[in-house]
């Protein structure tokens, strides 16, 4: 099973904003949209290509590749070039630090 791993104290990741951390050597990147706090899988599912270098635009992420856009809430792929979701993350906040665990191997 995969251990929480800290990713920031909350108040650093303001909304808007992402940081990005690795777990057990994946990238994940851990979103405050609107005050709340998503996990995806920081490469597109059409192509290597790492979401974050893209454009944030509400709660979807645009992939800098090909544009393929993605809903940061489910990982579902919202447009072409990529029809696979990427993979979304738990995420908490204890004692005020985000926290987020891979558990897709649990």
């Amino acid at each position: 099973m995969s251990d929480w791993v800290d990713v920031a104290p909350a108040n650093e990741i303001l909304p808007g904003t992402f940081r990005c951390v690795e777990v057990d050597e994946v990238v994940i990147a851990v979103f405050n949209l609107d005050g709340e706090f998503y996990a995806i899988e920081n490469v597109c599912s059409h192509e290597y290509a790492e979401l974050t270098d893209g454009d944030l635009e509400g709660s979807e992420i645009v992939c800098p590749l090909h544009g393929a856009r993605f809903d940061i809430k489910s990982g579902e792929a919202l447009s072409p070039p990529a029809y696979e979701p990427v993979a979304t993350l738990p995420v908490r906040v204890e004692g005020g630090i985000v926290q987020v665990r891979d558990d897709r191997w649990d």
